[in-house]
């Protein structure tokens, strides 16, 4: 037998949470994802979903997976490349390569195997990777697996880009690879400056629109459309487990590029294909979010109107834009008991302490639906200043949050 008991004895940081009575996660939900969970037969307001859209429960989108399911079973038995591709497959990407502008697609079984894969297999030895240094986990697994030389740039800082593209040796190729909106932070990659250096530098430009998708641009199709660059960014990645109310992920480009993805991206050749019901359920999300352009408008709207109200209350949202809303709280220990209050007051928000963020930066994620409503929001915003003031971290200086981020 190994040791790996006995390594990880000393594997303490969940039971001295627990202990302290602040533990924050793997919180059981039973009921649907919506504005209001059951927790212990308990309705809270749920303000820690990625369902931007609110659409986990719509009966379009149930119905949909239940066809799904009817027609071709529970799964596929098998991966992409192999015997895993079903028609609904091939219409879906069909539908996200329109979206998004671009010749091609291909999904994955989830949003991480699409960065973990794409980002991994497209340069070579001497190629070079550049990164936002605030990009998600899993453009980071896959600049680790990557032969590529990765070079990370400070957040959202174009010179700071600059002085990464000046080390890049002339003839190589270079992917820059941002989030379109970053998943803490909440504020929006300067997409316009990265394409202007991009074209300065010949680079090629990959942005991860997980956060984004159904959020910006026509028809909620991302970043690049936002900004009416769709023509100027190689490769749009996205995520179903957020607006599109199901589980996967897809990435569109060229339709060469595509080609090359398909036959050599191992998270895609050795990983089972999605699942009929979660294609379905994807696809049927895609129906609403185009036919329904309120449901973004509205989705706007409630986080504008929370964004004001926290600011009044005296937060510190740092440089959110987007319906992510991040409260700066600047110590762990703070964090996880305002999280514990809440959540006995009937309010569900997600805690974010280091090593996710710099030590610190520790915030409250706050992040809304198109379902929510503004009495719900007054509600959330009430019960969290009453934490806030309680623990004292209202008004702190917002100098407080550019010192704390690090330059690289």
């Amino acid at each position: 037998m190994g040791n790996l008991k006995e390594k990880y004895t000393s594997y303490t940081a969940p039971a001295d949470l627990r202990q302290a009575g602040v533990y924050p996660y793997f919180r059981e939900i039973e009921s649907d994802q919506h504005t209001v969970v059951k927790i212990h037969g308990k309705d809270v307001l749920m303000f820690g979903s990625n369902s931007y859209l609110g659409l986990t429960n719509h009966p379009e989108v149930k119905e949909a997976a239940i066809k799904a399911i009817q027609k071709y079973g529970t799964g596929c038995a098998g991966s992409r490349f192999l015997n895993g591709t079903l028609d609904i497959h091939t219409k879906l990407e069909d539908r996200l390569a329109k979206l998004t502008g671009k010749d091609a697609a291909v999904t994955y079984s989830t949003g991480f195997q699409v960065n973990l894969g794409v980002v991994s297999v497209l340069g070579g030895r001497s190629d070079y990777l550049l990164l936002d240094e605030l990009d998600h986990a899993s453009i980071i697994e896959g600049s680790r697996v990557s032969f590529s030389k990765s070079l990370k740039f400070a957040h959202n800082d174009m010179d700071s880009l600059e002085k990464k593209l000046k080390l890049c040796e002339p003839g190589h190729d270079i992917l820059i690879v941002v989030d379109g909106i970053f998943s803490m932070e909440g504020d929006i990659a300067n997409l316009p400056g990265i394409v202007q250096l991009a074209k300065k530098y010949n680079a090629s430009i990959m942005v991860d629109d997980a956060h984004s998708l159904g959020v910006l641009g026509k028809h909620g199709a991302g970043t690049a459309s936002y900004f009416g660059l769709s023509d100027q960014v190689d490769l749009i990645m996205g995520t179903f487990s957020k607006s599109l109310a199901s589980l996967g992920g897809y990435i569109a480009a060229d339709k060469e590029v595509i080609e090359f993805i398909k036959h050599n991206s191992r998270p895609l050749i050795f990983s089972a294909s999605m699942t009929p019901a979660s294609a379905a359920s994807a696809l049927a999300s895609l129906d609403i979010m185009e036919r329904e352009p309120e449901r973004i408008q509205h989705l706007w709207d409630v986080s504008n109107y929370a964004r004001k109200r926290f600011l009044e209350a005296g937060f510190d949202t740092g440089i959110s834009e987007t319906p992510i809303i991040p409260l700066l709280v600047y110590d762990d220990l703070k964090a996880l008991s305002m999280t514990k209050d809440l959540l006995e007051k009937g309010v569900f928000v997600n805690p974010v302490i280091s090593p996710a963020v710099p030590p610190g930066r520790s915030l409250i994620r706050f992040s809304l639906m198109a379902t929510h409503t503004f009495e719900q929001v007054d509600e959330a915003v009430d019960k969290m200043t009453a934490a806030a003031k309680k623990l004292g971290i209202l008004n702190r200086p917002v100098e407080m949050a550019a010192n704390v981020q690090a330059k690289v």
